[in-house]
């Protein structure tokens, strides 16, 4: 399908007026993606929200938490920012937040972690599993369900997810009931056919993708850890890790490694839920508002997270 069209227009919009962000400092990368997220001048309401600090794995980490209306106990969603582990924030995904929390029913609990390159991998990661950790160790305390915490984020988000859902699977806590990957980073290689289809012109590109990775990883052998290369985990730990609803767009240099992982975790035994968004480009949540597609995956991704909490 062709690019649907309120998207090609804001790529139109993007593409004339924003430097591509692996040609500048990560510093000023952060700053020019901050400056990019909506305007949170009419967020979308939400019963409470509440800004904490938690211990992390390397000292205090800041959480945004996300409560529904209603008593509780309420299923937990453990929420990761996208931006290729080098740039965004629990701000860049406030809205896709409020959207989950209302439209799961859930507490949301949105987590910081550490950025590359000044902390380089595991760190975002060990960051991550921290926060689920201490989610499942205080839910009751959030009016939370310690045994119904997902573990989901966008993108490079996604990417910790799954890692946190490998590490909970491994280190044997906390359970993880489900994840929900949109847009994930699987896999560190750039060989699929829609990294050669989609490298340049939707925004990520194949040479953005290639700077996330160097500035995330320490090492070359770092991309073949599964902490850092889901995909990369043995059969016999994927048989085990959570369900999940996996989200791809279809302009999206990202989107193979993505089907990938959902074909591999299905041989592995696992239930997942594969989607790839027609007309769409990486990072769609936040096309919500606009984009009739974008809007349709926001709301299949909650209808599937609320489905998972129920059984």
């Amino acid at each position: 399908m062709p690019l649907h069209p309120e998207v090609a227009k804001a790529l139109a919009l993007m593409n004339t007026n924003i430097p591509p962000l692996h040609t500048l400092p990560p510093a000023e990368s952060r700053k020019l993606m901050e400056e990019m997220r909506p305007p949170a001048d009419n967020p979308e309401p939400v019963a409470k929200v509440e800004n904490r600090m938690i211990p992390g794995a390397a000292g205090q980490q800041p959480v945004r938490i996300y409560t529904p209306e209603g008593d509780g106990p309420f299923p937990i969603l453990v929420y990761f920012h996208g931006g290729g582990w080098v740039i965004g924030s629990i701000d860049t995904v406030d809205a896709s937040c409020r959207a989950l929390t209302n439209l799961a029913e859930c507490i949301v609990i949105s987590a910081d972690y550490r950025l590359a390159p000044e902390h380089k991998f595991p760190a975002a990661a060990d960051d991550c599993y921290a926060a689920t950790r201490w989610a499942a160790l205080y839910a009751a305390a959030l009016r939370g369900d310690p045994t119904r915490i997902a573990v989901g984020g966008e993108s490079a988000g996604s990417n910790l997810a799954a890692s946190v859902a490998l590490m909970a699977q491994e280190r044997g806590a906390p359970t993880i009931a489900y994840q929900l990957l949109l847009y994930p980073v699987i896999d560190y290689a750039f060989n699929t056919p829609s990294y050669q289809e989609n490298a340049e012109g939707y925004f990520l590109t194949k040479d953005m993708m290639a700077w996330f990775w160097n500035q995330y990883l320490a090492s070359e052998a770092d991309g073949q850890n599964p902490f850092a290369s889901p995909i990369r985990a043995q059969d016999n730990r994927l048989a085990e890790v959570a369900p999940a609803f996996i989200a791809a767009a279809e302009f999206d240099p990202l989107r193979d490694e993505a089907a990938a992982y959902a074909a591999k975790l299905k041989e592995a035994g696992v239930a997942v839920e594969y989607k790839c968004y027609e007309g769409l480009i990486h990072g769609f949540m936040g096309m919500a508002p606009a984009v009739a597609p974008a809007k349709q995956a926001r709301e299949e991704a909650a209808a599937a997270l609320k489905a998972a909490f129920a059984r």
